[in-house]
């Protein structure tokens, strides 16, 4: 008997699980694969934020919490954005605590979103956007990330897309897949849209602290934003706690409540000791944070050196996160590659070297005839020397 809810076709996925799983396989059988495919820091925990873990396990932070997180963590994260942000001041009760950031994605799109809302989103972008647009009954319209605008959309073109039935424009910057950042000014202009037109704002904020020029800003600064902006945090990238699932939404009161209900209806609440872990990576040390964004620096200016280095590939430096987002339009049409997903498989099954397809963050834009794919350089410099060779030769034999 298999009479699945209807619902359950509109649900998307993350495709870069999928294509770990295929890596996963290959290796099984003996391969030697370069992955490039998972957007996570390969540097351990801090040692401070590991024994501050340690510490709450055999002191007894082991039972359920309150739904919306613990009330000294909640403070921790408010005082951490009311550092990190300018012009906001936030309280505890304006913060809800999830497992890993993506539930707040989930539960602020349910919180706000009626079947037949329209929400814009950036495309390419992460999935998890489109999928839960999708799953609650709204219309997800894209807005085009442009590659002469430093993978940004231009705000003329984003004014066009609001009808009287936008109920939120999602923004993240920096970006992933592509690494955008989307300048101060651009920021004030959606800031007036979305006031003008009373819209939320869900602000995927996670890379903030993985920028590489100039100062992080954030849309709240403006007038009238952070009571309808949804900012989403968290610890996995900045601090290297993806496994941790340690994340937070900053939000209304009234909307905070309404989301710390949806984590007494699904979670329950997120695990007490990593909570404790989590206020130790805001209050503690960050040496460790800014030895690992000079290394992601570093590697970023490797990796766009070297895939600049191959016939037919283009690469635009990226501002922030830990993502390049090449140009493969040319190779692709001197390889005889369908698309870039055609690309990405002879690249994985024939040299070894795991990337993802454009489509895998979205489905093309009007009119979008060129061809991308994403590296993560999440990895070592010696990965990222092997796995650019690998491509080289694959790709200019």
């Amino acid at each position: 008997m298999k009479n699945y809810a209807d619902r359950m076709s509109l649900l998307g996925t993350e495709t870069a699980f999928a294509v770990l799983a295929q890596v996963k396989k290959l290796e099984a059988e003996g391969k030697k694969v370069v992955s490039f495919c998972i957007g996570e820091p390969d540097f351990d925990t801090p040692k401070n934020i590991r024994k501050a873990a340690k510490k709450a396990l055999d002191e007894g932070f082991t039972h359920y919490g309150p739904s919306a997180g613990m009330p000294d963590f909640r403070k921790a994260c408010a005082e951490y954005l009311n550092k990190t942000r300018k012009n906001v001041s936030y309280t505890a009760d304006e913060i809800v605590i999830t497992p890993g950031a993506k539930p707040i994605i989930f539960f602020g799109i349910l919180a706000t979103v009626n079947p037949g809302d329209e929400v814009i989103y950036p495309n390419p972008g992460f999935p998890i956007y489109e999928s839960m647009i999708n799953f609650v009954g709204g219309k997800p319209v894209p807005a085009t990330l442009l590659e002469e605008k430093g993978f940004v959309f231009d705000v003329t073109d984003l004014k066009k897309l609001v009808t009287d039935k936008t109920k939120m424009i999602i923004l993240n910057s920096p970006h992933n897949p592509c690494g955008g950042v989307i300048s101060k000014s651009d920021l004030e202009e959606v800031a007036k849209l979305a006031v003008e037109k009373d819209l939320w704002v869900m602000s995927d904020e996670v890379y903030s602290r993985i920028q590489y020029e100039g100062d992080f800003e954030s849309i709240t600064q403006f007038p009238g934003m952070k009571e309808r902006t949804i900012l989403i945090e968290g610890h996995s990238k900045t601090y290297a706690m993806t496994g941790w699932r340690l994340g937070y939404g900053a939000m209304e009161k009234g909307l905070a409540e309404k989301v710390a209900q949806l984590m007494t209806n699904s979670c329950s609440c997120t695990a007490s000791f990593t909570q404790v872990a989590g206020k130790e990576a805001y209050g503690g040390p960050q040496d460790a944070t800014a030895k690992m964004v000079k290394k992601f620096k570093k590697r970023r200016d490797l990796v766009v050196k070297l895939l600049n280095g191959i016939d037919g590939v283009k690469c635009l430096k990226p501002k922030g996160a830990f993502y390049v987002f090449p140009n493969v339009t040319e190779v692709c049409k001197k390889k005889g590659f369908k698309d870039s997903k055609d690309l990405q498989n002879h690249l994985l099954y024939n040299a070894g070297v795991a990337v993802l397809a454009r489509t895998c963050f979205g489905s093309k834009n009007k009119g979008e005839n060129e061809e991308y794919i994403r590296l993560s350089y999440a990895t070592s410099e010696e990965n990222i020397i092997e796995g650019v060779r690998r491509m080289k030769e694959a790709l200019e034999k």
